[in-house]
């Protein structure tokens, strides 16, 4: 998935001759922190609330109010992960989203990328979820999979988290089967971690639960 095809059509961007009021206003309403700014159709920065709360006189213009505005974004080819990893990075809720010209196209947010992630096959199939740690240098996802595979299920997903300070990692798997005792028995013989494991009962479907307060929350 590109950075294209999650560009949101909800988001408008303000123009230079904008006033700050109008800014906050529009945050308001879109229910963000940040907006892009555009001159003479050119992407020029992006606004954030903090920064005209800062301002006295809200009722001026943009350009009257800033000099100078940060300019995050990404190409359209960029992958979802590019997308993810600056948005992080600036922490911000709105990225400006470019051609290879550097024309303005749209942006995408937060709300717009979970949602897009949420609806994914992956996170919406029923299934488990194993938490695994090892030493970086142990991991193999090839070899992950051969023991998932050997109680005839499937990975659905996969994802690392690691930290510079620490040569162990976290491997997080959502896989097909509800009942994930054979597997994590399986984990356990070949001396590898399960720090944590969570199932989809019968009795108890948090996860669902988890997924339809998410989506309600989104929509509001």
């Amino acid at each position: 998935m590109t950075a294209r095809e999650v560009i949101t059509d909800e988001i408008p961007p303000l123009i230079h001759t904008d006033s700050g009021e109008k800014a906050l206003n529009w945050m308001e309403e879109f229910k963000v922190s940040h907006l892009p700014v555009l001159k003479n159709g050119n992407f020029v920065g992006l606004i954030s609330e903090t920064e005209i709360l800062d301002r006295k006189d809200l009722t001026q213009s943009l350009d009257v109010l800033f000099d100078h505005l940060p300019r995050p974004y990404v190409f359209e080819s960029a992958h979802i992960y590019e997308v993810l990893a600056k948005m992080a990075e600036h922490r911000i809720s709105v990225l400006p989203i470019l051609d290879a010209s550097e024309k303005y196209l749209g942006c995408t947010s937060v709300h717009q990328l979970m949602n897009m992630i949420a609806n994914t096959a992956s996170i919406k199939e029923v299934g488990g979820i194993v938490v695994l740690e090892m030493n970086r240098i142990d991991y193999s996802l090839a070899k992950i999979a051969q023991i998932v595979e050997s109680d005839n299920a499937k990975i659905l997903s996969s994802y690392i988290m690691s930290s510079s300070d620490s040569t162990k990692i976290e491997v997080t798997l959502k896989i097909s089967e509800i009942d994930l005792a054979r597997i994590i028995r399986s984990f356990e013989r070949y001396d590898i971690t399960v720090k944590a494991s969570f199932q989809r009962t019968s009795e108890s479907d948090d996860m669902q639960f988890r997924y339809d307060a998410l989506m309600n929350y989104l929509n509001m």
